[in-house]
């Protein structure tokens, strides 16, 4: 509902609710110590201030899996269970003002016999953590901290969907380099879930992932958004098809700010609880960004990156974010790992 008196021009308007979607936020500011602040919005012709809550502390934990990637070479394990350390090597937690919520230690990574044909590789350790993951992020949510959750891969997503769907109806934003939306009926096989993860997640493939608990799907299709995506996506066509709201990555780079606030008209709605952020690093080009399992050209800048996340994570309804698949194997001298750690300060501070 939007109240407000004329001011002879410009009108000066107290907004809440979903008339949020109407305008584009620029300027967030706190007025007290209470956890409540004022947010301006505007278009060409109103002026918006409207009350939010600000100030929810933040919370960092490390999921470090590398369940749901494939081996970069025979004999070998994917590098990016060791995201969690290399971020925090950098400082994180310091610079973002976190408490240090622990670690949640994955099973061990053991793709046996596994071959194409045989569904989902390390899908019943996967379950099991996922399990674990969501009782600890679960609880994180229900303190009233702000989660930020270290990886990992993709496959880490079951964990706070899993959790928040437990609490409620809550969305979520994809932000990857690739859709994630692989299943047996657009590919002639699935394996990696890391590759199958925004699938998974709303409901998609097999019940021992998709069904935890009875409670697929954890995120539904009109729930969720997806962004970052190179031109040549393999599964566009499916996504569509779901109904799931995109942006690819040429369009965030012509309009980052744009991007944001379409997905914040689509997330911040009154009938969801909230909703979670998923980042991909791999969403970044390969140029600045080459340690991961698939580097692409065509991707994000670091300030695209900043442009897009930032308003997002600001959001009274964004509950957490996770990060994954920065391997820092790739990374022998920690440049890419200090620049990433810069980009996720920067999105997650004033």
């Amino acid at each position: 509902m939007l109240g407000g008196v004329g001011l002879g021009g410009p009108r000066l308007w107290i907004a809440g609710g979903s008339d949020r979607a109407k305008y584009r936020a620029v300027d967030r500011w706190v007025v007290d110590s209470g956890g409540e602040g004022w947010e301006l919005l505007t278009t060409r012709f109103e002026l918006v201030v409207r009350k939010v809550a600000v100030g929810k502390s933040r919370v960092v934990v490390d999921g470090p899996s590398n369940l749901g990637l494939r081996p970069p070479e025979a004999g070998t394990v994917p590098g990016c269970y060791k995201l969690a350390g290399a971020v925090r090597d950098q400082g994180f937690l310091s610079r973002i003002g976190a408490e240090d919520a622990g670690c949640v230690t994955p099973p061990r990574y053991d793709r046996g016999d596994w071959k194409p044909g045989d569904g989902v590789f390390n899908a019943e350790a996967m379950a099991s953590y996922s399990g674990k993951l969501a009782d600890r992020v679960g609880k994180l949510v229900d303190d009233g901290k702000f989660v930020v959750l270290l990886g990992g891969e993709c496959s880490n997503l079951l964990g706070p969907t899993l959790a928040l769907k437990r609490r409620g109806r809550y969305g979520v934003a994809y932000l990857d380099g690739h859709s994630d939306f692989r299943t047996v009926d657009n590919d002639a096989h699935v394996g990696a879930a890391g590759g199958e993860a925004l699938a998974l997640v709303t409901g998609r493939g097999q019940a021992d992932l998709t069904d935890l608990e009875d409670l697929s799907p954890y995120v539904r299709d009109e729930d969720a958004v997806m962004l970052g995506y190179r031109e040549d996506e393999a599964y566009l066509e499916s996504l569509r098809e779901a109904g799931i709201p995109d942006w690819s990555a040429l369009a965030i780079i012509d309009d980052p700010a744009g991007a944001a606030d379409g997905v914040l008209r689509h997330l911040e709605r009154d009938d969801l609880d909230g909703f979670w952020v998923h980042l991909d690093v791999d969403i970044l080009d390969a140029e600045v960004m080459p340690a991961v399992d698939s580097p692409d050209p065509g991707g994000l800048q670091h300030e695209h990156l900043r442009q897009l996340l930032k308003p997002i994570l600001a959001s009274p309804k964004c509950v957490g974010f996770d990060i994954g698949i920065f391997d820092p194997d790739l990374d022998p001298d920690g440049r890419y790992a200090a620049e990433l750690t810069d980009t996720l300060v920067a999105v997650l501070t004033d």
